[in-house]
């Protein structure tokens, strides 16, 4: 008789198949009715957690959590891809100022909702974090499903939302210090936030000028297998390092995340790893599921009602307030307001750090899935909702009151000049900050790492002596820029020549820069001498050995300048940008793909007549790698096309079922566009002043199109050639940013 042995398969396995299996179905349903699938998985978690005798459960729920972690880590790796530190740069003052007021103004209320309720300082806290930030995923999807993303506020929602992915971030590191430490005074807070800064800064600088060169150096041997590996190896390796440093492991995640996404591979990694975070992104959040306790929910359904209209009115507020404040029109500012009334899947991030802290209280967890998913539902009410709110407040406001307001967008988006002090002062601050960052992490690794290794082979002076050696080469470079580098632009020249009243400040400024290095020198220096020698002994390097080396020191800190910022630009210079949105007047821009169905395939820009016919203009055409700025009317569409198209959000509407044939608008991205569409206020420094349109040549030197002049109050649409500009003239003017910024001084 045969033996047979039975195979036992680990709980590990079991449970993963039932959990994989039972999100699946629940996800199809969630897919049927069009809701997000992030709430099935959270239904799922439910249905498989401690609250139904009849449903059958998990049997090791710990390594079902440890699953849940990876899952966070590949969501933080994932959003930082969709991210970068360029792409925050670039959303411009008004989403910042709106994403900013909203913050605030959330935490606050989020804080003192817990108090209200009784809630101790810690939840408190947590709730303000909860409520402060909306969910990327649902409102992208509530824009999908009511076909508004081709009208103006969504590139305000979007640059939002990408304030919100950073301040999120550094939220998980700085309730996980508070919660930590128990100290919630402002010094706690400032050190934390410090720390942050810091090592936010040296894992940028450093993995920009590293990570894309090694890339591109292995770039021939980079197969898809390849590529996915080193990309999860990378992220993780930042994930051990943040640990290392005191920092969530999301926080690497993330870092790293945003430091690949400056990389022609970016896209490429998205694509490889986004199954990857599907899965452990599905175990997360069944995770979230799973540790909802039904009694405790029904317990607080006051609360979840109260904080879930609280949350509703106080976001629609602050944001509403937030892009007033930022300049934007009254119509466009309620529909921001809006938009951005939920909290997800960063909501249930912070939630879950308080339960792994284990300093939250048990009703806080299940109350936020709650007022998630209420508020998920209540969103595309509200966006519907937007129009008739805006008509009501317009009918009901004070006639001056909207004028004020119409007056304060109309000049908030105005291109001011920058003073010659503001450039100064802001290259100053790029140069002292940038290298001081760098001159103390090289420190820092002298001091934990390279110091003890060459004593552990060279003890005693020599070897203190060979330490401070090689750490003076690595600085080398670094405290040149920062004390000897000279500023060389025009303002500053333009500064130096005022005796009088600038040539003062300059100079201080110029001996903070040397005594700045002084000091890093000297702290260096330190291990080996009394302070007073080290000082003299760094004035001597700076004062007289390194003036004679500034040759190749220049050249040294040249090259690396120019390798990171050929790492930082590189995606930018091998890939087309799209276009972000810029509110003048009622129009804006927005990017269609030609059909080839569609009637204007194969016909003329001329023949089109499209501003007779839908009041839109044209302002780029991309075709392959061939871009056509501002094409003339005897331009032919080809299918495929890709087009900038300028006009009004009733314009864009009625245009776009002739251009996209049951397809829908590209996505609109939040990086600077190569072409926008800017305001430029005609002064005295105007270099076309009383000269006509024709004659200036304005169209050649900004690859531009002049959309509009507002002249005292009046608005001149389609101005034509023989226009002459007069001073005060407002210009509205689409073309290179950067064209049009130069002509503006």
């Amino acid at each position: 008789m045969a033996d047979v042995t039975a195979t036992h398969l680990p709980a590990l396995i079991t449970d993963l198949a039932f959990i994989l299996g039972t999100a699946g179905i629940t996800t199809l349903i969630f897919k049927k009715l069009k809701q997000p699938l992030v709430l099935g998985y959270i239904l799922t978690g439910l249905l498989v957690g401690p609250n139904f005798d009849f449903m059958p459960t998990i049997t090791d729920g710990k390594t079902i959590s440890i699953w849940g972690e990876i899952g966070v880590i590949f969501l933080l790796f994932s959003l930082g891809l969709e991210f970068s530190f360029k792409k925050l740069a670039r959303v411009g003052g008004t989403a910042s100022v709106t994403a900013m007021t909203e913050l605030l103004g959330m935490m606050t209320l989020g804080y003192v909702t817990g108090q209200l309720l009784g809630w101790d300082t810690i939840n408190s806290l947590f709730l303000g974090g909860i409520m402060a930030i909306s969910s990327t995923t649902i409102i992208l999807r509530a824009f999908d499903e009511l076909g508004v993303k081709t009208q103006k506020f969504t590139g305000v929602v979007f640059g939002v939302l990408v304030v919100e992915d950073l301040v999120a971030v550094l939220l998980l590191v700085l309730l996980s210090t508070v919660a930590v430490s128990q100290q919630f005074g402002g010094e706690a807070l400032m050190l934390a936030m410090l720390k942050l800064g810091f090592f936010l800064s040296i894992w940028f600088l450093g993995g920009i000028y590293l990570v894309p060169s090694f890339l591109r150096r292995a770039r021939k041997l980079m197969s898809e297998e390849t590529l996915l590996i080193i990309s999860v190896a990378l992220c993780l390796l930042m994930v051990v390092l943040a640990s290392e440093a005191g920092f969530s492991p999301a926080l690497g995640a993330f870092i790293m995340g945003s430091i690949l996404a400056e990389t022609v591979f970016n896209e490429k990694i998205e694509h490889l790893t986004r199954s990857v975070k599907d899965l452990f992104g599905a175990v997360f959040f069944v995770s979230v599921g799973m540790l909802i306790n039904l009694s405790t929910l029904a317990e607080h359904l006051g609360p979840v009602l109260l904080i879930s209209c609280m949350l509703i009115l106080g976001k629609f507020t602050f944001s509403t307030l937030g892009a007033l404040a930022s300049g934007q029109p009254l119509k466009q500012a309620v529909q921001v307001g809006v938009s951005l009334t939920q909290i997800g899947e960063f909501s249930f991030i912070i939630a879950t750090l308080g339960v792994t802290l284990q300093v939250t209280s048990h009703y806080l967890y299940p109350i936020a899935v709650a007022v998630s998913a209420l508020t998920t539902f209540t969103t595309p009410f509200l966006i519907r909702s937007a129009e008739p709110l805006y008509h009501f407040l317009e009918k009901h406001l004070p006639s001056h009151w909207q004028n004020r307001l119409d007056t304060y967008s109309s000049s908030a988006q105005s291109i001011s000049h920058a003073s010659d002090w503001q450039l100064v002062l802001r290259a100053f601050a790029q140069i002292m900050i940038t290298n001081s960052v760098v001159l103390i992490g090289i420190i820092l690794l002298n001091i934990q790492y390279l110091g003890p290794l060459v004593a552990d082979t060279f003890p005693g002076l020599w070897g203190n002596l060979l330490t401070v050696f090689l750490a003076l080469v690595l600085m080398s470079p670094f405290i040149y820029a920062l004390s000897i580098r000279r500023i060389g632009s025009r303002a500053y020249s333009r500064l130096w020549r005022d005796k009088k009243y600038a040539r003062g400040p300059l100079l201080g400024l110029e001996i903070c820069r040397i005594v700045l290095a002084l000091l890093f020198v000297g702290l260096l220096l330190d291990q080996l001498f009394s302070i007073q020698v080290a000082l003299l002994i760094a004035a001597l390097l700076i004062g007289i050995i390194f003036p004679l080396l500034t040759h190749r020191l220049r050249k040294t800190y040249d090259r690396i300048e120019r390798r990171f910022l050929t790492n930082l630009n590189e995606r930018e210079l091998e890939n087309e940008s799209p276009v972000k949105k810029i509110l003048p007047w009622d129009a804006h821009l927005a990017e269609f793909r030609v059909s080839p169905d569609s009637y204007f395939a194969g016909r003329t820009l001329l023949d089109l007549a499209l501003r007779e016919r839908f009041g839109v203009n044209i302002a780029r055409i991309e075709r392959g790698s061939r871009v056509i700025p501002v094409p003339r009317g005897t331009e032919w569409l080809y299918p495929a096309d890709k087009i900038t198209v300028i006009g009004t959000d009733e314009q864009l509407a009625q245009f776009k079922p002739h251009v996209e044939i049951d397809t829908s608008v590209m996505d609109l991205a939040m990086d600077q566009p190569d072409i926008s569409l800017r305001q430029v206020v005609v002064d005295s420094k105007f270099p076309f002043l009383h000269q006509s349109i024709r004659d200036s040549g304005i169209r050649e030197k900004t690859n531009g199109l002049i959309v509009g002049i507002e002249r005292h109050g009046h608005r001149i649409l389609n101005p034509e050639p023989s226009t002459v500009f007069q001073t005060e003239d407002i210009v509205w003017l689409a073309g290179d940013t950067r064209l049009i910024k130069s002509i503006d001084g």
